[in-house]
C-alpha cells in the first residue's frame, strides 16, 4: 500500500527495531484489521509494503497539527524506545499526542521503564500476569490471530508430503535456537520419543544467532549421536509468508519456552487446527485448555514434555484431528484479531482525542 496521508492519520503504531520480533508481529497482524475501523499507519523498519505506512518526516514535520476533527493523534508504542519517542513528541516538542503503551513483560520493570510508563495517557497488558507487574492502572487484552491466515489444512497429509520430509507425520517448534525458547527441551523430548516412532520427523524453525550457534551445535550432536540426525531438521529461519503453511503441514506444534513474554505459538497453530503442547509460561495457561486443545507441562520439565509429545503422537489422526478442531473453535471464539483490535479500539475511545462541536 502507498504511503497514506499523515494529515489524515489518527494513530501511529511505530516499529522501532530492525530486527524482527514478536511485537514487529504484533503491528502486522493488528494493522489490517485496525485499519478498518482507524486511519491508522505503522512506522519504522520490516513493514511490509500492503500495510499502510507514514515516515519520521511525515510525523515530525506534519505532527504539530492534528488531524480534521480531533484534538490530538495516537502513538501507541509497545517498546521502551517507542515510548521515549513518544514523550519527545509530545512533551518536549509539544506537539498534540496521546499516548498508549502495551506490555507483555512478566517481570519486574527497571526504574526507567517504569517511570516512561507512568507518563503513558493510558496502558494495555496482554495478560493478567503482565498486569500485575505495572504500577499503573492497565486494561488486560489478550493477543489475537488472523483466522485467515492461520486456518486449517485442507488436507494436512498433503501439505506434509508437499514439504519434501519423510514420515508421514510432522512436530515442529517455532521460535529462536537458545535456552529461553526451550529448543533443548524440545530435543530431549524427541530423543525419547521419536526412536520408537518412524512415523514421525520433526522440524526447528527459527533463527540461529551467532552467539547461540554453539548451543544449537549441541543440540545437533546429541541428535547424531542418537541416529536421528535425519529426523530432525533445524530449517533457520523461515520468511514469514511460509510460516502460516508449516502451521497447515505440522501435526503437533510444541511451544516449550522457560519463560515468555505473551507466546502467540500456541494461538497460530490453535487457529491452524493444529494440537499444541505448551509450557505454562507467558499467557499459554490462558490460551491452552489442557487435554482439550491440546496439553500444558511445566517449563523447563523435559520429562513431562516427552510424556506428553508420547500420548500426542500415539493418538489416532481422528483423534488429534479432533483436538485441533477444539483448538480452532476456541481460538475463532476467544482469540481473533477482530477480537484484539475492538478491546485496543476501546482504549483509544478512552482518550478523549475528539474534538468538541
Amino acid at each position: 500500500m502507498p504511503r497514506v496521508d499523515f494529515a489524515a492519520t489518527d494513530v501511529v503504531a511505530p516499529n522501532l527495531n530492525r530486527r524482527y520480533s514478536g511485537v514487529t508481529s504484533t503491528v502486522i497482524a493488528l494493522l489490517p484489521t485496525q485499519a478498518r475501523a482507524h486511519r491508522i499507519a505503522g512506522l519504522g523498519p520490516n513493514l511490509p509494503d500492503h500495510l499502510p505506512t507514514v515516515g519520521w518526516r511525515d510525523v515530525l514535520r506534519g505532527g504539530w497539527t492534528p488531524p480534521p476533527g480531533r484534538r490530538a493523534r495516537i502513538w501507541h508504542a509497545r517498546r521502551n524506545i517507542e515510548m521515549v519517542w513518544g514523550l519527545v513528541l509530545a512533551r518536549v516538542l509539544r506537539q498534540p499526542w496521546r499516548l498508549v503503551f502495551t506490555s507483555a513483560a512478566q517481570r519486574r520493570h527497571t526504574g526507567f521503564t517504569k517511570a516512561l510508563i507512568r507518563r503513558m495517557d493510558a496502558v494495555i497488558a496482554t495478560s493478567p500476569e503482565a498486569a500485575s507487574y505495572l504500577q499503573v492502572p492497565a486494561v488486560v487484552s489478550l493477543h489475537g490471530v488472523d483466522t485467515a491466515v492461520y486456518r486449517p489444512a485442507d488436507d494436512r497429509s498433503a501439505a506434509w508430503a508437499a514439504t519434501g520430509l519423510p514420515g508421514r507425520f510432522g512436530v515442529g517448534i517455532f521460535g529462536r535456537v537458545r535456552p529461553q525458547k526451550g529448543t533443548d527441551i524440545f530435543v530431549e523430548a524427541l530423543l525419547a520419543t521419536l526412536p520408537s516412532r518412524p512415523d514421525w520427523t520433526a522440524v526447528v524453525i527459527g533463527l540461529e544467532k551467532p552467539e547461540d550457534r554453539a548451543f544449537a551445535d549441541a543440540l545437533r550432536n546429541r541428535l547424531d549421536g542418537a541416529g536421528l540426525e535425519g529426523r530432525v531438521r533445524f530449517l533457520g529461519e523461515r520468511p514469514v509468508a511460509e510460516i502460516p503453511g508449516w502451521y497447515r503441514a505440522l501435526s503437533l506444534v510444541v511451544a516449550p519456552p522457560r519463560k515468555e513474554g505473551f507466546g502467540l505459538i500456541p494461538l497460530e497453530a490453535m487457529a491452524s487446527a493444529t494440537p499444541v503442547i505448551a509450557s505454562r509460561a507467558g499467557a499459554h495457561v490462558h490460551l491452552v485448555e489442557d487435554c482439550v486443545t491440546g496439553w500444558l507441562v511445566d517449563a523447563g520439565d523435559a520429562t513431562a514434555l516427552a510424556s506428553a509429545l508420547s500420548k500426542a503422537m500415539d493418538l489416532t489422526p481422528a483423534e488429534r484431528d479432533a483436538l485441533g478442531r477444539a483448538g480452532r473453535a476456541r481460538v475463532e471464539a476467544a482469540f481473533s484479531i477482530e477480537r484484539e483490535a475492538e478491546r485496543i479500539a476501546a482504549v483509544y475511545a478512552g482518550l478523549d482525542t475528539l474534538r468538541q462541536p
